[in-house]
């Protein structure tokens, strides 16, 4: 019987250990895209406990305690945290097989020194362990960054934002790691809400243009763009239902678009209509900036009325959508080709179901740069053990998997690097266990290019960052 969680954790043959212990464990970490707040950065915050760091904004655990019947006071509600942390230490144990098991084990054992297992006994020993490590200045956030051997960290950002953090971290040179805005602009294309026309008047505030019709609207975004590019950013990222193609002549658009300044209801065809003009234009000015365009979808959010009501969005209330015709998406990326104006471009998808369509659709628009069009690492409700391994065989069936840019963390946790390891393990098990199986062979030149590659490599070439 192997031990809990030790040093060789996940790599089952010869091949695998030297693959992560050779390659992969020293590479460093580029976060291309998660949810932190850049004012704890600058600020250097220090958290006062651990529940702060594990359970105050980080609905993968809420989703779980609830599955565990511990009630919403003890999960998002006003319980003393020390109270939440043990409704959260007894829930733990119940998780085998769930990726959150392995994670905060994984934490414990890298920032607080703490080998054994957390339950509702240990409880009381971990809680001091980790709050007295949190005490010391060695854990503020910055150094909790610079433990975890990050280089650069891409925020997600609102295109009205100032930047107001990002430029006092470009500023601060007593913090050597990059932190840099990524352009998320789901609430200029969101035609369908309540708030659309309050957040357009947000937009022409912020960039000084009176937002009338949909050719106002470009030239506000394209002023935006202009003021994130001068701060550093030069990643996207957007949230859809999912990847739409439903074309329509401008003078639709400026229909649909007075019924959205109005706050009046657009029908679902006008919704896809606007969102399809609104993604074909913002994908051809990344084209043009040489921005990378992610596009994260499947996901069908706020399906708990009363929770939802109770508590707003990001609390643990989403689910994946079946419903995300690929030929959409072709369709889209083929209206851009026509005019090769196809940006870099990352899709996600967060039904595993996907995997092959977009392996296969990817295929259809590579060009001169190696893996222009990616396949996003497993995401959401994917980024376990499973979902990991499925995305790269998927990937290495149909497609180039040595030019994968490998994981990330979607987080709002300072914490959450080793989710980093534990996908370099994976993948270091699943091409050791070619190689042992003679698939591969045993070409320390190939194979060590390959792993650090998609560690580490890839991504800081195919973004283009300066490291």
């Amino acid at each position: 019987m192997k031990q809990f969680m030790d040093k060789e954790f996940l790599l089952s043959t010869d091949a695998a250990r030297d693959l992560f212990h050779n390659y992969a464990e020293k590479m460093p970490v580029v976060d291309y895209h998660c949810h932190i707040n850049p004012q704890e950065i600058y600020e250097d915050r220090k958290f006062d406990n651990i529940t702060q760091v594990w359970l105050g904004g980080d609905h993968y655990k809420w989703r779980q305690m609830r599955s565990n019947g511990v009630e919403e006071q003890y999960i998002t509600g006003d319980a003393k945290d020390r109270e939440k942390f043990q409704k959260w230490a007894e829930t733990l144990p119940k998780l085998i097989g769930n990726p959150l098991y392995h994670w905060s084990h994984l934490e414990l054992q890298r920032y607080f020194g703490y080998t054994g297992y957390l339950n509702g006994n240990t409880a009381e020993e971990v809680w001091n362990l980790c709050n007295e490590k949190l005490s010391q200045d060695s854990m503020s956030v910055r150094n909790l960054i610079r433990q975890s051997n990050v280089t650069l960290i891409c925020t997600t950002d609102d295109p009205a934002d100032t930047l107001e953090w990002h430029q006092k971290l470009a500023a601060d040179d007593s913090f050597e790691v990059k932190v840099l805005p990524a352009w998320r602009p789901d609430k200029a294309m969101n035609i369908e809400k309540v708030d659309f026309a309050a957040y357009m008047a947000k937009l022409s505030k912020a960039a000084g243009i009176e937002i009338t019709d949909f050719a106002s609207l470009k030239l506000a975004l394209k002023n935006r763009m202009e003021f994130f590019a001068s701060r550093g950013c030069s990643v996207s990222d957007h949230a859809l239902e999912y990847v739409m193609y439903v074309p329509a002549d401008p003078v639709e658009l400026d229909t649909i678009f007075a019924k959205g300044l109005a706050g009046g209801p657009v029908t679902r065809e006008d919704e896809l209509k606007y969102k399809t003009a609104f993604m074909l234009f913002v994908a051809k000015e990344y084209n043009r900036m040489g921005w990378v365009m992610q596009l994260h979808y499947g996901c069908k959010r706020d399906n708990n009325a009363m929770m939802y009501a109770n508590l707003g969005p990001d609390t643990g209330f989403d689910c994946i959508n079946n419903y995300a015709p690929s030929a959409q998406m072709a369709d889209f990326l083929n209206a851009l080709s026509a005019t090769d104006e196809i940006p870099k471009t990352i899709i996600y998808s967060l039904n595993p179901n996907d995997n092959a369509s977009i392996g296969t659709i990817i295929g259809c628009f590579q060009s001169q740069f190696p893996g222009k069009i990616q396949q996003g690492s497993a995401w959401w409700f994917n980024d376990h053990k499973t979902g990991m391994t499925e995305q790269m065989i998927s990937l290495a069936n149909l497609g180039c998997l040595g030019n994968f840019i490998g994981m990330l963390t979607d987080s709002r946790s300072f914490l959450s690097y080793t989710r980093h390891e534990y996908f370099r393990r994976i993948l270091c098990e699943l091409v050791g266990g070619w190689v042992e199986n003679g698939e591969y062979p045993d070409d320390q030149k190939a194979l060590k290019e390959i792993i650090e590659g998609i560690s580490y490599n890839n991504t800081v070439k195919y973004f283009g960052f300066d490291l």
